[in-house]
């Protein structure tokens, strides 16, 4: 099958090509990300390959369709930035990788928390420069620490596993209980009371219509002061301004994030060479107990290669007429 990938970086190309060694399908890569004026260059490709911040909206869509697209299959497992619902008037199928890196993620995010905790991006600098002054650079032992997490699927579990192994109390939201976190000593609790005994929260939750801007002024107001804010999933589950009142205030003492809410303008892309017109991200970037990177949580070996591997089965499911797992669907009104 003819493939159009967007949003193609070196990476990309290295591990689909690895991954379509036979080869079995054309793979035709564009740097540009998708959108209404890029679709054209997919014109005559049964199928278009894209990532997170590549356009899938309902005008993108009714173009793919005339030029002869029917399957978009999406190298993430969030769907945000697809419009299920034009996918299917378009008689486009939409399937997705659902779950590439759970562990790459979830350490991550421990990651961050470790080098917001004791510093280690700030004494990385300074021993550099030849100060060797641990004033300012005081930690806290995680251990019998309250750890919340937000969303307990295959990310939030693997880090409530990690956290547990630190020691950590666990507190946990979700609309389904995970029984494995249970099994954990996991406690399962209302937002609010996670909110206000959780001295580090962490966010592994899809960006829907109900998580949107979940940390926001008044979950603020909620949480215990001087709480430790970690955000690896989607960067809209955080209203910036609020968390940078938050900030400001000292209410949130500590901000770990790899995803932000208008990242699309920023991530991926060599930016150091001009002048970054973001005045909230900018912001952010001011303050000493940040710590920020770019939407990598993901980026591992193994991460790449199951993404791949994971792509070309979706698309060999749809050839072949067998069902796919990974198909998503727009939900039926209600």
């Amino acid at each position: 099958m003819k493939v159009a990938v967007f949003s193609t970086k070196v990476y990309d190309r290295h591990f689909l090509s690895a991954a379509n060694s036979l080869p079995q399908h054309e793979l035709v890569f564009f740097e540009p990300r998708l959108n209404r004026d890029t679709a054209i260059l997919a014109a005559g490709f049964p199928t278009v390959c894209v990532f997170v911040h590549d356009q899938v909206d309902a005008p993108t869509l009714e173009l793919l369709a005339s030029w002869g697209t029917r399957l978009v299959v999406l190298r993430c497992a969030g769907f945000n930035n697809v419009d299920l619902q034009a996918a299917a008037d378009s008689g486009i199928t939409v399937m997705r990788v659902p779950a590439y890196s759970p562990y790459g993620v979830a350490e991550h995010a421990v990651g961050l928390i470790l080098s917001l905790n004791r510093k280690i991006h700030r004494a990385y600098n300074r021993v550099r420069e030849g100060n060797f002054s641990l004033d300012g650079l005081l930690g806290f032992n995680l251990h019998e620490r309250t750890v919340g997490i937000v969303g307990t699927g295959k990310i939030g579990l693997i880090l409530g596993q990690i956290m547990k192994g630190f020691g950590c109390n666990l507190l946990a939201y979700d609309v389904y209980h995970n029984p494995e976190l249970e099994a954990l000593g996991g406690k399962y609790v209302e937002l609010p009371e996670l909110f206000a005994n959780s001295d580090i929260i962490s966010l592994h939750c899809p960006l829907i219509p109900e998580t949107h801007h979940l940390i926001n002024a008044e979950a603020i107001k909620q949480i215990k002061s001087g709480v430790m804010l970690i955000n690896t999933s989607r960067g809209a589950l955080i209203d910036t301004q609020a968390v940078i009142e938050g900030l400001k205030s000292g209410k949130i003492g500590y901000l770990g994030v790899d995803v932000y809410e208008q990242e699309s303008e920023l991530f991926f892309e060599d930016l150091s060479g001009e002048i970054i017109q973001d005045d909230i991200f900018q912001r952010l970037t001011t303050f000493p107990n940040v710590l920020i990177t770019g939407h990598q949580a993901f980026f591992t070996v193994e991460a790449l290669y199951n993404i791949a591997e994971t792509t070309f089965a979706n698309i060999a499911d749809l050839e072949q007429g067998r069902p796919c797992v990974n198909e998503i669907r727009a939900q039926p009104s209600v």
